[in-house]
């Protein structure tokens, strides 16, 4: 009987030794699923978090981009309107010293007036503080011009003098703030000189 013992305890053991081993097998198995699962759902965390950083530096320089075309946009009509402005300023004066019927001239004017006006108005709410800065000097010195223009030609005759030394003062005391404001709008813009 000792040696029927012996192989069926030799049996239990191989059959637990199988056993075991199967088990220890699906174990390992599992476990490098699991592994595998965790590796490819980081994997997909990372392409999703990789996508939405493409996506939101993809809205930014899209932002910048219109941002960039709405000042440009903005700028090049208030840089038309202030030069019509001042143009129409000096048309205006060059018809008072004449002694022209100056009705016409005012009121291109006061047309090229309002029209730097409603551009002015829609600049202060887009552009920067540095432009900002350069054209409100610009935008005082062309409304202290009108200011005097509009009182000398209450009586052109009598303020010949004044409006003779006026265009001179256009040409040296607002043309250049014109100048810094186109200067300050083209440097926000990147185009260089």
């Amino acid at each position: 009987m000792g040696g029927s013992l012996t192989a069926l305890l030799i049996a239990v053991v191989g059959v637990a030794g199988t056993l075991g081993a199967a088990l220890l097998t699906q174990n390992r198995a599992d476990r490098t699923k699991r592994m595998e699962l965790q590796a490819a759902a980081e994997q997909r965390r990372e392409e999703r978090a990789h996508a939405e950083e493409q996506l939101r530096a993809e809205l930014e320089r899209q932002a910048r981009h219109e941002s960039l075309e709405r000042r440009r946009a903005c700028y090049i009509t208030l840089n038309t309107a202030a030069r019509q402005y001042l143009t129409s300023m000096t048309n205006h004066l060059h018809a008072l010293r004449r002694g022209e019927d100056a009705v016409a001239s005012l009121e291109n004017l006061e047309v090229a007036r309002a029209a730097y006006r409603d551009s002015y108005a829609e600049s202060q709410m887009i552009v920067p503080d540095p432009v900002s800065r350069v054209s409100s000097a610009a935008k005082t010195r062309l409304n202290g011009a009108y200011g005097k223009l509009k009182g000398y030609a209450e009586e052109p005759s009598t303020y010949a003098g004044e409006l003779a030394a006026m265009e001179g003062e256009l040409h040296q005391d607002v043309w250049p703030y014109l100048g810094a404001m186109k200067k300050a709008m083209r440097t926000d813009l990147g185009i260089g000189d």
